[in-house]
């Protein structure tokens, strides 16, 4: 195994592992899943693509989201490229796959995730029907 597969798998390593988080665990106990999918707009998913061919990655790589314990207001939401596993949930928006581990789908479904390229926004960001509260950069949420 190579450096790079060898770093992405502790990177989602420990994107997974936030089941010692209290606040995570409660949450979890008191939703139900609601089956909505993950899904992006049509520019985010030609920057994942965009991304994929400028880098030269394995075509055999899905964009992974998930969220993790931390950020201002609690839970975090991750994105990278990696393999599937074995549990994954697969999802597909505009010729992207996406995958999500079961275990945080409970925090995403019905997510959008979205491109901006304006001159007062760019990057990825995330609607969640699921956040109550987002804090100001984007990036983090609680439920």
């Amino acid at each position: 195994m190579s450096n790079q597969e060898d770093n992405l798998d502790d990177v989602i390593a420990s994107l997974l592992d936030f089941e010692d988080d209290e606040t995570t665990s409660e949450t979890t106990e008191e939703r139900t899943p609601t089956g909505e999918p993950v899904t992006m707009t049509e520019r985010a998913a030609r920057q994942v693509m965009k991304i994929k061919g400028e880098e030269g990655l394995d075509s055999n790589l899905y964009l992974r989201v998930a969220v993790e314990g931390g950020g201002c207001s609690g839970l975090s939401y991750k994105l990278g490229l990696d393999h599937r596993q074995e549990n994954d949930t697969i999802f597909e928006c505009h010729g992207v796959e996406m995958v999500v581990n079961p275990d945080h789908l409970l925090y995403l479904e019905g997510i959008e995730i979205d491109y901006p390229d304006g001159l007062d926004a760019r990057g990825f960001t995330f609607d969640n029907p699921n956040a109550v509260d987002n804090c100001g950069c984007g990036t983090s949420f609680s439920i």
